[in-house]
């Protein structure tokens, strides 16, 4: 067994944790006087400095370790909560944070952070040493005086946990000779830990480079099997002392308590040394789960990091599953699922009574079946929200700016391959709000306003999409000065801006390159961000619209399609061909005359409920050879919306509404124009998916 099989395991943990370390450092920011938030943050940090002890990530120990010793002085009254410190831990979350994403990518997780060291140590002490001495608990004094003198005198009347045979004693025996300690060792795991297996691997990991193993209760091979409840003993050897040693054993994640019993050199007389380290003291957090969520509904996570059995017992309900089991499944499921529409126009043309019944009861099946899979990759938007509160922290404190990130409907699920794709834009429309949006507090005044600027997410689902809208409480656009912009830089012709609407003005600011921005910040006023957003958005067949009202703020809304495997599309015919057109972009279809196509500016149009479409007929884009002409006097056409712009797509027929499986062409044929994809149809052939953005460039 090897370290790298946990290594996956850790970053997931690692992260959970430093998420969890960050939400509470921004409720600490907010009440400064509450420990117990204070204590959150302890048992987060310690179980990471045990994690990253175990796995050899020393300098991620390190300076773990360092920030916890700050904690731990805050919880203890020692030191006061200040802004000066906060930004400090903050630093060092970050420093954290990136460290763990190196390991992930492959590296060693070293990084030169010696500058918050130091800082880390200067606050440190900040109260002499003499003074943190004078205010330990004489108690505590007095108890670490006991266990000292207890290393020295073995207590009585401790019964061993194992039985040992002839020749365990005479190895422990010679053992004692040669000044090495034998000790009984006993690990309680948490009642909560999914995986004891992993942890008891840890366990043995340390033991191994201090000394000897001599057996162990239950056997090794049950260990690794988990056939054991939450605690196993240990027999073992080493030159270190039995206080180091539960030391070492405290830093593995999700151990309770362990139990380090001294054995005397004579086995048969029960002479041991136990020290027990208070569990409050010393208790690991137990890991909160994200790939899969590992807290009931019923309870707040902040009641499931507390220590009780109820909250532990809930959490054993779920386990943790690789992403790429669930890839795997959703492809066999969509294979699957080209096979149900085989079967479905085979049984039609056979046209056999139980044949027939058959196929339906097994499509209804199926359609649960696919309701799970598309359910079980299902993410909430909580992993990706849960960034930007630190992030439009540190974003107001560059700008000079009093803002309030409200987040709402976090708990909203999407297809883990939209989640992938949707943080970065998010990133852009936020960091666009706080710099573009929210004024100075100086301005605000001037207005009116709280000088605190608010800035909400929020997502909601509405049918098959799900909607994330970032709303302002700023400035909103002004829009003179981005149709000023926009004719300077030639996005737009005079003529074109005599008459644009003002949704249209507003949406002039994801033209690729195009910027108000009087300085030039790291924060955003490069010409580089909304274009991109926009790309992005469109990408994930989506779309994004803005609603902004000058002096009163700017609402951006994205919607986007629960997921991209499976989507229900348009089959049309053009000559023997057979094509796919997305619901999500179809407004209707029409059967027009040819009489009805009117000329305009070299482009075929029609006049569509009052306003002027233009044609895409669709055999010229795509080159489709024709045996002959076939001209009856009318056109199937579909008509197809981005944005606020409308097309017609002319085609030969309808085949009718159909959900397919999305296919992508590969890595051959990645530069195709106007195709998104392709599906297998249950007649077993090839359909390309039009890609309707493309076509409305």
């Amino acid at each position: 067994m090897e370290l790298n099989q946990y290594l996956e395991m850790f970053i997931e943990e690692s992260k959970e944790h430093l998420q969890a370390c960050s939400e509470h450092l921004l409720e600490l920011e907010k009440n400064p006087e509450d420990l117990t938030i204070v204590g959150e943050i302890f048992r987060s940090a310690h179980t990471l400095k045990g994690m990253a002890a175990t796995m050899g990530f020393e300098d991620l120990a390190d300076l773990t370790h360092k920030m916890e010793n700050i904690l731990d002085a805050i919880r203890n009254s020692k030191i006061k909560v200040n802004a000066e410190i906060l930004d400090v831990v903050f630093e060092s979350v970050d420093h954290l944070e990136e460290m763990v994403f190196n390991i992930a990518d492959g590296g060693d997780g070293k990084r030169n952070v010696q500058a918050t060291v130091e800082k880390l140590k200067r606050i440190e002490a900040g109260e002499s040493a003499t003074a943190a001495l004078e205010e330990q608990i004489p108690g505590q004094e007095i108890a670490a005086a006991i266990v000292e003198n207890e290393l020295e005198q073995p207590a009585q009347g401790l019964e061993l946990k194992l039985s040992y045979d002839d020749f365990e004693k005479t190895v422990i025996l010679q053992s004692s000779e040669q000044d090495f300690n034998a000790f009984e060792i006993t690990v309680f795991l948490r009642e909560d830990c999914l995986l004891k297996a992993a942890r008891v691997f840890m366990v043995f990991e340390i033991l191994e480079k201090n000394g000897d193993v001599i057996k162990s209760s239950p056997t090794v091979d049950k260990l690794e099997e988990e056939q054991f409840d939450s605690e196993f003993h240990v027999a073992f050897i080493s030159k270190e002392s039995a206080e180091d040693l539960q030391k070492m054993l405290m830093k593995v994640s999700e151990v309770d308590r362990v139990v380090v019993n001294k054995i005397s050199r004579d086995v048969f007389v029960t002479k041991t040394t136990a020290i027990e380290v208070p569990v409050e003291e010393v208790q690991s957090q137990p890991a909160v789960q994200e790939t899969v969520t590992a807290v009931s509904e019923e309870q707040p996570k902040t009641a499931a990091a507390k220590n009780n059995s109820k909250s532990g017992h809930a959490s054993s309900k779920t386990i943790r599953v690789n992403i790429e089991r669930l890839d795997i499944l959703m492809n066999l499921f969509e294979e699957l699922a080209i096979d149900r529409g085989r079967l479905l126009t085979i049984a039609g043309d056979v046209n056999h009574g139980e044949l027939n019944e058959t196929v339906e009861r097994m499509s209804r099946t199926m359609g649960d079946l696919q309701n799970i899979v598309l359910t079980m990759r299902m993410v909430p938007v909580d992993t990706v929200f849960n960034r930007f509160p630190k992030m439009v922290r540190q974003l107001s404190r560059d700008l000079n700016k009093k803002i309030e990130l409200n987040i709402v409907g976090a708990e909203t699920e999407l297809d883990r391959t939209v989640i992938d794709e949707i943080g970065d834009p998010l990133v852009h429309l936020i960091r666009n709000s706080v710099d573009h949006g929210i004024e100075s507090p100086e301005v605000r005044r001037a207005k009116g306003k709280p000088e605190e600027g608010t800035v909400e997410l929020r997502a909601y689902h509405s049918g098959n999409y799900v909607f994330i809208e970032i709303e302002d409480d700023g400035a909103g656009i002004n829009r003179e000065k981005v149709l000023a912009k926009a004719l300077s830089k030639g996005i737009v012709t005079h003529e074109q801006s005599l008459t644009m609407t003002d949704k249209q003005i507003n949406e002039l600011i994801m033209a690729s390159g195009f910027s108000t921005a009087d300085v030039i910040s790291d924060v955003s006023g490069r010409g580089v961000g909304l274009d991109v957003v926009k790309t992005t958005i469109e990408s994930l067949g989506g779309n994004i619209s803005i609603e902004s009202t000058q002096n009163v703020g700017s609402v951006f809304s994205i919607q986007l399609p629960l997921t991209l495997s499976i989507i229900s599309v348009m089959l049309v015919e053009i000559e023997n061909e057979i094509y796919a057109i997305p619901l999500s972009s179809i407004i209707e279809t029409s059967i027009i005359r040819h009489s009805d196509i009117l000329n305009a500016h070299n482009q075929k149009v029609i006049d569509f409920r009052g306003k002027v479409v233009p044609l895409v007929f669709l055999e010229e884009i795509f080159e489709v050879p024709r045996a002959e002409q076939n001209d009856d006097g009318f056109h199937s056409v579909v008509i197809v919306r981005k944005g606020d712009k409308l097309a017609g797509l002319v085609v030969d027929s309808f085949i009718g509404q159909q959900e397919i499986v999305l296919k992508s062409l590969g890595n051959y044929l990645t530069n195709i124009f106007a195709i998104s994809g392709a599906t297998i149809l249950g007649n077993g052939k090839v359909a390309l998916i039009v890609d309707c953005n493309a076509l409305m460039k």
